[in-house]
């Protein structure tokens, strides 16, 4: 069968990265959007485009038998599911089937036999691919810590628990099933030993329908943040070639064990003395497939494409790698605060276009990121002859892309290529653990280089306004202007700068000693005293100011001469950290109830994530606002809690 007509049932950045390919084939796009996406990049580049009604994943994405009548409609011939929501939905797989559509994807048992983790454990068993034992939770001692708790139909980490305490095995594996029952509608959690600083290395296959499997090297996919992959590489860094083809050959097993057919992963746990074991196979195209397409000059879509339409592979094998490739998630997030997801406008968003680098995103500047759904806004994938001028040119194109809008998670990925861990090849699945803090604190040397950037935003903004005309009525004087001051502060840290300069004789001449070289509504050249000139490119939007330089970007707010009073909050608030929806309450949390610092109280769902509000300090809580189920908008009130050691001060005489 020829494909002439393609749905791709999902949003974003994978449904322009396969519209780019069928364009490339001259194959007609078809999309789907919720109201959220209407205006989506997704849906400008579709030919065609079938709304959803809502705007929640379950009401629309989610939504198989909406997303098959919509490809009925639309004249589709085939349906590719991309990544996420249904990708790896048996029924929905038959469902398209049923309904006389081609599905891109690999048979419908291959998805049943590999839905199931515990299932696909035993069936990797019989096929002689390694795997961990597991443990029953219900039988396991001291000597089993630390265990790692795992939803049996999940995946992006949702139900997924660490747990380094029997006392505390009860709560997490309740609070696993509970997860796991809300994210996939199935509660099975199973346990098995926890390995310490393991890898996360994958293989990707390809397989046609005759009995070719391709296993197409290997990625190191390690530097995770709750489970959620952030940074990947291939080929996997420092194993050793007899570890390389064992991982090659039990990847070709799992393919074959479950008749396999189409773009698939065999995702691995390496241990740090090099022993593998098989984790699960996702039985879709990988989100991190680029640097796999970089290293091997492949398009594994176009690839998934004629493997649907009953073609072979073209070789017996795959072709040689060429490189090395690393890809970077770049998420609307604040690491710093929990990696709480940010939306709004994205007034701003270019990335370099340069030799070696490529852009997979599903945003451009003007664009919303809503609170609905995940919040990557893209994936940036350097291509190099080696590891190091690879992870180099991503490190580059990070620090010059030009990102105004929501936070995110730039700093801390220019900052993770740059770690010696990162760049020893010494990844592991807990880096993120051990350095967080460290990644996500001001640079120590970086206050002369952001107070520089503050000067240039207040130099900027009074370039904006017209010169001084002639003095007139005897207001002439023989003496300079006082100083102004412009007040900023830098986010997300909250650092204040004060900045002061003069005007004379229309030049701006800033306190701080720098020269002006230009000044600019939007873009600032300062000549320092070390005799260095450093450009300074800005934008505005309201009180937010964006300076971009050769050496990093900053964020300023621009603060106001005076206060207002009602901006302040009353001690003890706890405040939605962003729009989302109340999912459930601490135990006995109730008007009155004593409460422990940092104890987490409320949980919030928001862009496919748990998150936790924590008390602020020990004391009593006096107010409660949520309750599960409600949606709540950033900023609003969930609870009050009343410090006691300020009560205690308050009652002492």
């Amino acid at each position: 069968m020829t494909i002439h007509t393609l749905l791709v049932a999902n949003r974003g950045e994978i449904a322009c990265r396969v519209f780019r390919t069928c364009r490339a084939l001259g194959i007609a796009t078809v999309a789907v959007y919720s109201d959220a996406d209407a205006g989506a990049l997704h849906v400008r580049e579709a030919d065609t485009a079938v709304r959803l009604p809502g705007n929640a994943p379950a009401d629309t994405y989610l939504r198989g038998d909406l997303v098959v009548a919509a490809a009925l409609a639309a004249g589709a011939d085939a349906v590719h599911p991309g990544y996420g929501f249904l990708s790896e939905n048996a029924g929905f797989a038959r469902a398209v089937e049923d309904a006389g559509l081609l599905w891109v994807g690999p048979p419908v048992k291959a998805i049943e036999l590999m839905a199931s983790k515990t299932r696909a454990k035993e069936l990797m068993a019989a096929a002689g691919v390694p795997l961990l034992a597991p443990v029953d939770p219900a039988a396991a001692t001291a000597g089993d810590l630390p265990l790692l708790l795992k939803a049996a139909a999940g995946g992006g980490g949702r139900g997924m628990r660490i747990v380094r305490d029997l006392a505390g095995l009860p709560g997490e594996l309740m609070a696993a099933v509970a997860e796991a029952t809300a994210a996939f509608g199935d509660g099975e959690v199973f346990a098995e030993p926890y390995v310490e600083r393991g890898r996360h290395v994958e293989v990707q296959v390809m397989a046609d329908g005759r009995g070719t499997v391709w296993a197409l090297g290997t990625r190191d996919c390690s530097l995770q943040r709750r489970h959620q992959k952030v940074v990947e590489e291939a080929p996997a860094p420092g194993l050793d070639d007899a570890l390389r083809t064992r991982l090659h050959d039990a990847a070709v097993a799992a393919a074959e064990a479950v008749g396999y057919r189409g773009a698939g992963t065999v995702e691995f746990l390496v241990s740090a003395d090099g022993r593998p074991y098989f984790l699960e196979m996702n039985t879709r195209l990988q989100v991190e497939h680029p640097v796999t397409e970089a290293v091997f000059g492949l398009d594994l879509v176009a690839l998934q494409l004629r493997v649907a339409e009953g073609a072979p592979l073209p070789a017996a094998g795959p072709p040689p790698p060429h490189g090395h490739a690393v890809e970077a998630r770049l998420y609307a997030e604040d690491p710093a605060r929990d990696w709480q997801p940010q939306t709004g406008t994205l007034f701003s968003f270019d990335v370099p276009d340069e030799p070696g680098l490529r852009l997979d995103t599903g945003y451009t500047g003007g664009d919303t990121v809503p609170v609905h759904y995940d919040p990557m806004l893209a994936k940036v994938v350097a291509h190099a002859p080696t590891r190091a001028e690879a992870v180099r040119l991503l490190s580059r194109a990070l620090r010059r892309a030009r990102i105004h809008g929501p936070a995110t998670n730039r700093e801390l990925l220019v900052r993770s290529l740059a770690h010696p861990d990162f760049t020893g090849a010494r990844p592991d699945t807990g880096f993120y653990d051990r350095h967080l803090a460290a990644l996500t604190a001001p640079a120590p040397d970086d206050g002369p280089a952001r107070r520089l950037a503050a000067t240039a935003a207040a130099l900027g903004r009074a370039a904006t306004r017209p010169a001084t005309g002639p003095a007139r009525f005897g207001a002439w004087r023989n003496l300079a202007s006082g100083p102004q001051t412009r007040s900023y502060r830098a986010e997300p840290d909250g650092t204040t700068y004060d900045i002061a300069y003069r005007t004379v004789r229309g030049a701006l001449l800033p306190e701080t000693g720098e020269r002006v070289v230009a000044a600019a509504p939007d873009r600032v050249t300062l000549e320092t005293g070390d005799g260095l000139t450093r450009h300074f490119a800005l934008a505005v939007h309201g009180e937010s100011v964006y300076v971009d330089t050769a050496a990093g970007s900053y964020t300023f707010t621009a603060l106001p001469r005076f206060t207002d009073p009602a901006e302040h909050t009353a001690p003890g608030s706890l405040l939605a950290p962003m729009p989302g929806t109340v999912v459930r309450l601490a135990d006995g949390l109730a008007p009155g109830a004593a409460v422990e610092a940092g104890q987490p109280l409320i949980w919030l769902e928001a862009m496919k994530m748990e998150h936790r509000v924590l008390a602020p300090a020990t004391g009593t809580l006096t107010e409660l606002h949520a309750a599960p189920g409600l949606q709540v908008e950033v900023g609003a009130l969930l609870a009050v809690v009343r410090d006691a050691s300020a009560h205690q001060e308050e009652t002492t005489p």
